[in-house]
């Protein structure tokens, strides 16, 4: 199975590029209340940015992973198969349950649980299919 790393390197690019959109101007005031990072102090804040960096990395080593996996199922599957029906099928098989139980069961406030699925599972979905756009076009 050939994987095309310089589109799966793209694609995790613009998913960090909506993500950041997505977190930020977005749906960022509401993440942070959801996080309560509205009710700290600017200097905590500030600090809580800066940390901010070796998790990034993270995601974005989760990122190029994700999308080594659906590289792999769009070259398994065969050609019939729709790149953005793969990318649906994933989201709505793994990715949207796991997000689900990591809200519910992750000490998130009721009054925040629906919102917060719908932001991150929300965000999830697009950057799937960006990454099912990028490696359907090589």
């Amino acid at each position: 199975m050939d994987i095309h790393y310089v589109a799966v390197g793209i694609a995790t690019v613009l998913q960090f590029i909506v993500g950041a959109v997505w977190y930020m101007p977005l749906f960022g005031k509401l993440w942070g209340r959801i996080h309560g990072f509205d009710t700290l102090s600017p200097e905590v804040q500030a600090q809580a940015q800066k940390d901010m960096m070796p998790l990034l990395l993270v995601q974005f080593v989760v990122t190029i992973v994700t999308t080594v996996v659906l590289a792999m199922f769009i070259g398994a599957l065969p050609a019939s198969w729709n790149p953005y029906g793969i990318a649906g099928f994933v989201w709505l098989g793994f990715v949207l349950p796991t997000q689900i139980s990591a809200v519910i069961f992750g000490g998130t406030k009721p009054e925040w649980v629906v919102k917060k699925i719908a932001v991150a599972s929300g965000a999830s979905f697009v950057c799937l299919m960006i990454a099912a756009a990028v490696l359907s076009v090589v």
